[in-house]
Parts: C-alpha cells; sequence; structure tokens
C-alpha cells in the first residue's frame, strides 16, 4: 500500500504523527470506523499517554465521536469532512452515521486490510473506474452499479462498486497484474447477500480473461457452501464449453437414473464422476429435472451458459477473516 506524501503531511499539518497519519488515512478510505485494538496494533502502542493523546486529538479536533453499542462496545467513527477533505475523500459516505450491522462489516474490511497492507488496492470508486475502463477497455455498462435518485429538480446518479469491498491488484499467479476481488460475509445466517452480489458482478467478470476472488468471514461455516454457489452462478458459466458439458452430463445422468448402464462407456462414467462435483448444488438439480421432464430445452440452457468467446481463468478462495489485536492482548470488542 503507496500512501502519497501529500495526504501524510496533510494529515500531520492537523498535528497528528506519522503512525497516525497513516492510519487515519487508510481508516477514512477503507472504513470510516475503528475501533481501539485496530489502532494499537497498527501502532504498536500500549495503553497509556500515547494512546490517550491520540483519543483526544480526535475529540478535540472534531475529526471523529465514539459510539458506544451494547454488544459491540466502543467504535471510533471518523466523520471530519474537513479530514475527509484533505486527503481527496469528501465525497465517501464512509464519513455518515451508519446502523450497527454495516459498521460491523466496515469493521471487518479495516482488518483485512490492515492485515493485508503489501497488497497495491484500488483505493476509490473513480480509481476502480479508470482501472476497468482506461487500462483494461471494459464499457462502463458492465461495471456494478447503482442509480441514486435525489429531489425532483435533480439528476439521477449513477454509482459503481458501491459495496467498497477492498479490491487489489497483483501478480500472484500470473505474469501480469490480476484483480483481487473480495467479499466480507456478515454475521446472517442467509447467502442471499452474497448471490446478488455475484449476480452485479457477473457482467464484470465476463470481460476478464482472468481474476482472483476471496470469500472472506470471521467463521468457516459458510465456506462450502459459498464455493458451490461460486462455481454454479461464475465458475461453471464462465467456461466455454460450460454448455456442452452440462448437456453432456444430464444424458449420462439420465442414462444412469434409467439404469441404460450398457449405454455408458468408461469415459462417461469418468466425466460424470467428475461432473457430479462441478455441477452439484440446487441450482443444477432443478434444471436437471426441468431438462429431463422436456420443460427446459437445449437453447434455454446455451442461453444461460453460452460461452462469451473468452477465455476465463478464476482463482477463488476462502479464509477466516481474523481480528488485529494489539500485542499486549488487551480487550476487543465484542460481537
Amino acid at each position: 500500500m503507496n500512501i502519497s506524501s501529500s495526504h501524510l503531511n496533510a494529515l500531520k499539518a492537523f498535528g497528528y504523527t506519522e503512525d497516525e497519519a497513516r492510519f487515519l488515512y487508510i481508516v477514512a478510505t477503507h472504513s470510516g470506523y475503528f475501533v481501539a485494538r485496530q489502532f494499537l496494533a497498527f501502532t504498536e502502542a500500549h495503553w497509556g499517554k500515547r494512546t490517550t493523546t491520540f483519543w483526544d486529538k480526535l475529540h478535540t479536533k472534531k475529526h471523529a465521536r465514539t459510539e458506544c453499542f451494547p454488544k459491540s462496545g466502543v467504535i471510533y467513527h471518523l466523520f471530519s469532512r474537513k479530514l475527509y477533505r484533505q486527503i481527496g475523500r469528501e465525497n465517501l459516505r464512509n464519513r455518515r452515521e451508519h446502523e450497527i450491522e454495516f459498521i460491523r462489516q466496515r469493521i471487518a474490511i479495516l482488518d483485512f486490510v490492515l492485515a493485508n497492507q503489501q497488497r497495491t488496492y484500488l483505493e476509490t470508486e473513480p480509481e476502480k473506474v479508470r482501472y476497468f475502463c482506461d487500462q483494461l477497455k471494459v464499457p462502463n455498462h458492465f461495471l456494478p452499479a447503482k442509480t441514486y435518485h435525489g429531489q425532483r429538480t435533480s439528476q439521477p446518479t449513477v454509482r459503481y462498486f458501491v459495496d467498497k469491498f477492498p479490491m487489489s491488484l497483483g501478480n500472484e499467479v500470473s505474469s501480469s497484474p490480476v484483480v483481487t476481488f473480495t467479499y466480507i460475509q456478515g454475521a446472517e445466517a442467509s447467502l442471499t447477500d452474497f448471490v446478488h452480489h455475484l449476480e452485479a458482478y457477473l457482467p464484470l467478470f465476463r470481460q476478464l480473461s482472468e481474476f482472483r476472488f476471496l470469500y472472506l468471514a470471521r467463521t468457516d461455516s459458510h465456506f462450502e457452501k459459498a464455493k458451490e454457489l461460486f462455481d454454479s452462478l461464475i465458475t461453471i458459466p464462465l467456461e466455454s464449453d460450460a454448455t456442452k458439458d452440462i448437456l453432456r452430463y444430464f444424458h449420462i445422468r439420465k442414462a444412469w437414473d434409467l439404469k441404460q448402464y450398457p449405454t455408458l462407456t468408461e469415459g462417461d462414467l469418468i466425466f460424470r464422476n467428475d461432473a457430479k462435483g462441478r455441477f452439484a448444488g440446487d441450482r443444477f438439480e432443478h434444471l436437471y429435472r426441468g431438462w429431463k421432464a422436456a420443460r427446459v430445452t437445449e437453447a434455454n440452457i446455451r442461453q444461460e451458459f453460452g460461452g462469451d468467446g473468452l477465455h476465463h481463468t478464476v482463482h477463488f478462495a476462502v479464509q477466516v477473516l481474523g481480528r488485529v489485536a494489539a500485542a499486549d492482548g488487551e480487550p476487543t470488542e465484542k460481537g
């Protein structure tokens, strides 16, 4: 992560130290909210005069407020328009007040960024749009977008990448930079939001020859289902021969279900064993039943899974998102 000296100097001009300025830049850019353990871990500080002085600066200068939630403890909200303006982040929604679930997600995002400072992040909406549209030549109508309607006299505003999940560039798996997208699962038991997120990003994914996707959560309880959904909604549709493979699998499976074993070759059986894992999940079960009952045609499947002529390399991974903590083991927030 490269933070420009001009941004650091702008924050230091308020009276913050170098470490405090770096921390505030990261918080303002990626989260808007932070908890004490994150500041202590970043600065390698201990509870005492240094931390008290930092809190006093934030409150005295009216750059941050403290918010106390019954199940989450004390959370600091960096809200000062003047501070955000100094680093070119005045229009970020991070400085606005939000509900607790949104705040918890922002804290989780900050945990990820603080633990992965070596990454090169696309930090803001304009940076992301410039990268995909100018550098990769992706038309902007393929970007995940949301339209906001203001007052009657104002024109609707289209915003891109409103989820604000960390996005970075790296070459871990390729000779050229590869985009890593992230998704951070909240405390909710349902993966409905994850599905909507993937559906919103699929048009962009179709334009990329290679990308990485990292699914993050505090626990691993959703990992298996998340991979199943990602394969179903993203990996398989992007494979150039997905339609052909699905139809072949359905024909082999139907023959197997009807006990027409002599019609199946050894190659068919090997393919079936492999395809059972690729095409697992409710989506393919419903599709198979519809196809078997002649309600779903080959044309329907080709329309849904047909290739776009571009070879895609997709890397998906899951990871438990830990909480960065101070070396002296000071208490963390709850929840």
